[in-house]
């Protein structure tokens, strides 16, 4: 679907060559994978992340071994204590599934980590590709990996123009 819209997207672009518009692309994952601190960055936190899964592995096993050990006794077991037992289960998956979000959640620190060790190297490359396409007058550069346009000419926006049409 990205690829449709993009080819359609350097279509239209194309076809308004009277207005002169340069158009560009980079290899994000090409300029990322050039850069040793995004590498060193990467393999941070790959260890990280292998760090933090085999911990979750390990509540979830030791859960588990729980669970499997209560079905074998279950039977022969008061009731009072297989209630005991079923909360201590039911606590014991609560407490994996925080660990596992903690480290793996939304917000959790696997992205807090990611946030600090990459976004820095991305500002970076930003940066550089609009330093470039100032210099060489480029108005817009598409990430050809992805299909997302990554660099616009804000000349170009008319976002302001749209909304006064709705609005009136």
């Amino acid at each position: 679907m990205k690829k449709i819209l993009l080819v359609a997207v350097i279509s239209i672009l194309g076809s308004l060559s009277a207005f002169s518009q340069k158009i560009a692309h980079v290899d994000t994952e090409y300029i990322l994978g050039k850069i040793p601190a995004y590498q060193q960055a990467q393999t941070k936190l790959d260890n990280l992340s292998k760090d933090w899964q085999t911990e979750v592995e390990k509540q979830f096993t030791e859960l588990d071994e729980m669970y499997k050990k209560y079905q074998a006794e279950c039977d022969m077991l008061p009731e009072a204590t297989k209630t005991k037992r079923e909360n201590e289960i039911i606590d014991k998956e609560k407490q994996a599934k925080e660990l596992q979000k903690k480290y793996f959640g939304t917000n959790g620190e696997l992205a807090k980590k990611r946030q600090e060790l990459i976004k820095p190297i991305q500002d970076n490359v930003y940066n550089a590709l609009k330093s470039v396409a100032s210099e060489a007058g480029y108005d817009y550069i598409f990430d050809k990996v992805t299909g997302d346009i990554i660099y616009a000419n804000e000349k170009y926006d008319e976002s302001d123009e749209v909304l006064n049409k709705i609005i009136k």
